[in-house]
């Protein structure tokens, strides 16, 4: 047989190869068979299932046989085993009839076995409790029921069902959780809470006497080659980032409180409120029967936030539903049977329409000419607050955000513009956003409790609408750990606001503010601090707080911040270009370049795509790893976070000098702005860029200090 260089050769070595493998497992196979041969407390089950999961303690796990359950008297745990994928309580079966799922059920032979898993899963809580002393998060807490001489792979809520074959090949696959002086750590935990009957422990590098093939059954369920490639896939896979596992003291008090009511928790930039909250999707999950509503407002976060949460719990990943706000409330809408019509290009020139005919020439262009304000103003104060008559509208209405005073006779016009842009849109027979907000909020009033949500989890709350929350307060009501509002009112980037307290919503005692960052080096942070330094601000429960807050850091010191003016557009784009080049393309997947505005963002596009840079928008991201720059607006980069962060022209005006605008609105204007730039500027991990061009200091006012 020829053993060349040829195609032939390299097949006869791979052959070679995997025959080598093969005999290393089974020789593994062997010598984990003869160490639990003698387990008398086991069945022939649990010894067969015991011996494939040895193999694993060859590769970094550690076994736990034949546990005692905590505060019981004579009631053992299988096994508990943990590894690189985390801990896995087990409970191993060896049935006569065969396992079936069917309408949520486990059942064997005709017999309902529900039971079964209600005891595993109060077990698996026992474990969670007790790794929560080393930090670890319930998602790295995984039940599995292994069924003893079976084939077999599915789920049962939160329960994967395995079979004797699938169960080492499936373990072997899951991604790196663990590093292994964690899993040492981990393991001696729960070695310690988990007292044994008898020394069953199987460690790492335990040794046993050589075993014959006849120790082996012929017909023993063990699949070499899923176990070979399980193997070659796991390690393919890049470990996930460490705050999928490990959580703060103070986020995992968070995601495990039982909350009485409707929760709030709330932040500066980079403290993890988004962590906590997916986190608290999962815990959530596997501990209700009803579905999990995670609603944010951009609509490109569901897509990313989606992706996570399957990499942190795949177990309960079916049972949370990612939506962007209007996208769920359309949806919602339909099922109910209610017609919409929304057309967004309709409604604006329904606008457009009523601003010529009731914006122009009136006292509102003595306050800005320019018709964005005013329609912001009917978007996010009006309707956004529900407000139906001038009644509701005229003063003493507080209009949260908008620092303009507007006299009676400017609020007269622009009631008028309002009704206005109404007949507009009646004609056209179009809804807006904001209608299908309202339309959906009245149909879940009007049927109270009609909902398949046990909880509802909002994301960067503060860009939600008072319609918009109390729309999600509607489905759960003040049901115990029914809402759970997360954000930060210094990271606003829309106008308007509203108060919780004025949407009904009482979260009193059950709030939370998380102070330590995990995000930002120390010089990124306090260049994005001094932007928004002087700007007070009222977070949505009514507490005026400062610009400049407190925050302990946790990722040090370093991080690198550059600042870099050009006198020419063409010269600041090639300095963007080197910046990019330098960084090479090893760190791109880790990059973003964020730009004010969608314009902008298509500009920056096509300047990468010139110079063979690839690029992904933050539309067409959804959270799995990419070869190319990130690309996309300050609006959409929120609930994000890169290692490397480009802000090209970040300190244009937000106003031209001299063009009629009020100096209130321009003030209003300008706030927006330096909040705008600052969730841009903390979405940078380690370095920053900022890019400038025209006079020295870039143009108009200087926003970053």
């Amino acid at each position: 047989m020829s053993t060349g260089t040829g195609a032939g050769g390299s097949a006869w070595k791979r052959a070679q190869e995997a025959r080598r493998h093969e005999r290393e497992l089974r020789e593994q196979l062997r010598a984990a068979q003869w160490e639990v041969r003698n387990w008398e407390a086991a069945s022939e089950g649990e010894r067969k299932v015991a011996a494939k999961l040895h193999i694993l303690t060859r590769r970094g796990w550690r076994l736990l046989l034949d546990r005692r359950w905590p505060g019981t008297r004579a009631a053992n745990v299988d096994m508990l085993l943990v590894g690189p994928g985390g801990v896995f309580v087990i409970d191993v079966k060896n049935w006569r009839h065969a396992p079936e799922t069917a309408d949520g059920h486990l059942t064997a032979g005709g017999r309902v076995c529900d039971r079964e898993i209600g005891k595993l899963l109060k077990v698996t809580r026992l474990a969670e409790n007790a790794v929560s002393a080393r930090n670890l998060s319930p998602v790295a807490v995984q039940p599995l029921m292994v069924f003893a001489g079976r084939s077999l792979d599915t789920a049962l809520g939160a329960v994967r069902l395995l079979g004797e074959r699938e169960v080492t090949p499936a373990l072997m696959a899951e991604r790196t959780r663990l590093r292994p002086f964690e899993v040492k750590a981990v393991a001696d935990h729960l070695e310690s809470a988990f007292p044994a009957y008898e020394d069953t422990s199987a460690r790492t590098g335990t040794t046993a006497p050589p075993a014959t093939a006849a120790s082996v059954p012929d017909d023993a369920l063990f699949d070499v080659e899923g176990i070979r490639n399980a193997a070659v896939e796991a390690a393919r896979s890049a470990p996930i980032e460490q705050w999928m596992t490990f959580l703060h003291p103070d986020q995992l008090a968070l995601v495990r409180r039982d909350w009485s009511g409707p929760a709030r928790v709330s932040g500066p930039a980079g403290t993890g409120k988004t962590v906590v909250a997916l986190h608290r999707a999962a815990y959530l999950a596997r501990r209700t029967s009803g579905r999990i509503l995670y609603v944010t407002f951009a609509n490109n976060l569901p897509r990313v936030q989606g992706t996570f949460l399957k990499a942190m719990a795949p177990a309960v990943a079916d049972r949370v539903d990612f939506h962007s706000l209007h996208a769920w409330a359309g949806r919602f809408l339909r099922d109910r049977g209610v017609t919409t019509r929304l057309d967004h290009a309709k409604a604006v020139d329904a606008f457009s329409r009523a601003w010529q005919s009731h914006g122009r020439r009136t006292v509102l262009e003595t306050l800005d000419p320019a018709p964005g304000y005013w329609q912001e103003e009917i978007d996010y104060v009006i309707k956004g607050r529900g407000i139906t008559s001038f009644e509701q509208y005229a003063p003493p209405l507080r209009r949260e955000r908008r620092r303009t005073t507007l006299r009676r006779t400017h609020r007269e016009a622009v009631w008028a513009l309002y009704q206005e842009y109404e007949r507009n849109r009646v004609a056209k027979g179009v809804h807006d956003f904001n209608d299908i907000l309202s339309l959906a909020l009245d149909e879940a009033l009007a049927h109270p409790g009609a909902t398949p949500y046990a909880s509802v989890v909002v994301d960067e709350v503060q860009d939600l609408t008072f319609v918009g929350v109390r729309l999600l307060h509607a489905l759960v009501g003040d049901a115990a750990n029914g809402l759970l509002l997360v954000g930060d009112g210094q990271q606003a980037v829309y106008p308007g606001g509203f108060r919780l307290s004025d949407a009904g919503i009482d979260v009193r005692g059950r709030g939370q503010v998380l102070r330590r960052n995990y995000r930002n080096a120390k010089e990124i942070l306090d260049a994005a601090l001094a932007v928004v330094a002087d700007d007070s601000f009222d977070d949505i429960d009514g507490t005026p707080t400062a610009g400049r807050r407190d925050v302990d850091l946790t990722y040090g010191d370093g991080g690198r911040v550059t600042r870099v003016t050009a006198p020419t557009r063409a010269e600041h784009d090639e300095a963007l270009l080197a910046a990019l080049r330098a960084l090479g393309p090893g760190a791109w997947p880790d990059s973003a370049v964020l730009c004010r505005t969608g314009a902008e963002r298509e500009r920056y596009r096509r300047l990468l795509t010139r110079a063979g840079i690839p690029a992904i928008t933050l539309e067409q991201y959804d959270g799995h790893p990419v070869p190319g720059v990130k690309l996309g607006s300050y609006h959409r980069a929120k609930g994000l976070e890169f290692k490397h962060v480009h802000l090209p022209d970040h300190d244009a005006p937000a106003t031209a000098p001299g063009d009629g605008t009020d100096d209130g609105v321009a003030r209003e204007r300008r706030e927006l702005h330096r909040s705008q730039l600052f969730v841009a500027m903390t979405r940078a991990r380690d370095t920053l860029w900022l890019g400038s061009f025209g006079r020295p200091h870039g143009r108009g006012e200087r926003l970053t200090g």
